[in-house]
C-alpha cells in the first residue's frame, strides 16, 4: 500500500531521511513529524549544524581522520607516540579504538578495505599514503586493526606486501578475540582493548 501524505513538502522530506543509512520510510515519517513540533529556532539551528558540517568538515592531511583543520587534534597531539601507526578502515573505527583508552599511538584511516566484488581496489584506498609515511622515517610498528572478514585479512596481506621492505619495522595484528567475520566498530570495548594490548606479530607468508 503506497503512503498518502497531506503535504508534498512532508513527502519531500520524508524521502530524504528515508535515504539515510538504517531509517526507513516510518522512522523517516516519525523524524520529518518531531522536527515539525519544535521551535523554527531550533530547526534553524539543526539545518545550520548539518551544513556547516558538510562544508567545514575536513579529513586530516596525515591519517586522513575527520578533522576540524588541516591536521586532527590527535596527530597534533604532543604526547601521541608517533611511532606507532594502527591502521584502520574508517572513522568509526578511530572512534572505537580511542574508547578503549588503551591506545596512545597515531592512527592511519584507509577510507575501506579491498573488495574486488564491490569494485574497490587498493588504488581506491590511503595506502600509498600509508607508505609514504613509514618510508619518511620514525615509525618503528604499524598495527593492522582491520575487521576479522576475508576482506579485512585480503588487505592486511597487501599492507604486508608493500611494507616488507622496510625491515626495521614492525608489523603487527590485533589479537583475535574478535570472533571471524567481526566488524571493528561494533566490537565491545574491553574486547577491542586488550586485542591492542595483545596484538601480535603478523604472519603473512
Amino acid at each position: 500500500m503506497i503512503q498518502q501524505y497531506p503535504s508534498q513538502l512532508l513527502e519531500r522530506a520524508v524521502q530524504e531521511f528515508s535515504r539515510l543509512p538504517g531509517i526507513g520510510r516510518k522512522t523517516a515519517l516519525r523524524l520529518v513529524l518531531h522536527l515539525l513540533r519544535q521551535d523554527g529556532e531550533d530547526v534553524e539551528r539543526f539545518v545550520e549544524t548539518i551544513s556547516r558540517m558538510h562544508q567545514e568538515v575536513q579529513y586530516c592531511h596525515v591519517c586522513h581522520n575527520i578533522s576540524d583543520s588541516d591536521t586532527c587534534p590527535i596527530c597534533s597531539d604532543p604526547h601521541r607516540d608517533t611511532s606507532v601507526i594502527c591502521v584502520v578502515e574508517n572513522i568509526q573505527d578511530v572512534m572505537a579504538v580511542e574508547n578503549t583508552q588503551q591506545y596512545t599511538g597515531l592512527y592511519h584511516v584507509l577510507g575501506g578495505v579491498i573488495s574486488p566484488m564491490d569494485g574497490i581496489g587498493p588504488s581506491d584506498l590511503e595506502i600509498e599514503s600509508l607508505v609514504q609515511r613509514v618510508s619518511e622515517g620514525g615509525v618503528r610498528e604499524v598495527i593492522l586493526a582491520l575487521s576479522s572478514t576475508m576482506e579485512g585479512d585480503t588487505t592486511n596481506f597487501y599492507i604486508f606486501r608493500k611494507l616488507a621492505p622496510f625491515t626495521d619495522v614492525k608489523l603487527s595484528i590485533i589479537a583475535r578475540g574478535i570472533s571471524v567475520g567481526d566488524e571493528l566498530e561494533y566490537t565491545d570495548e574491553v574486547t577491542l582493548g586488550r586485542s591492542i594490548i595483545n596484538r601480535t606479530p603478523f604472519e603473512g607468508r
